[in-house]
């Protein structure tokens, strides 16, 4: 992990999409992470090693991984694909 000062420019490089963007961008096995997706769906992305870019987990969503507030109920939101053209598509719901 490294702090950098241009996250929008890298975003655009490794292919989040305009609009599922959200405020940590990683680069795994080849694969770009945005967001707080779960683990449980970077290992499945691993395991499947599907012909795409990424996935993304747009925003911050309550409740998930970071994101957990005690007292506060959970969200439900959406981990997305994102092929090589910047098409999204629904991976996993939470």
């Amino acid at each position: 992990m490294r702090p950098v000062n241009n996250l929008n420019d890298i975003k655009r490089e490794v292919g989040v999409p305009t609009g599922m963007n959200s405020c940590h961008t990683a680069k795994v096995a080849g694969y770009f992470v945005e967001g707080h997706v779960p683990a449980a769906d970077i290992q499945r992305l691993l395991r499947e090693k599907p012909d795409i870019a990424g996935l993304t987990a747009p925003c911050m969503p309550m409740g998930s991984p970071g994101m957990e507030v005690p007292g506060r109920k959970p969200q439900h939101y959406k981990v997305y694909s994102v092929d090589r053209q910047g098409k999204t598509q629904l991976f996993a719901s939470h």
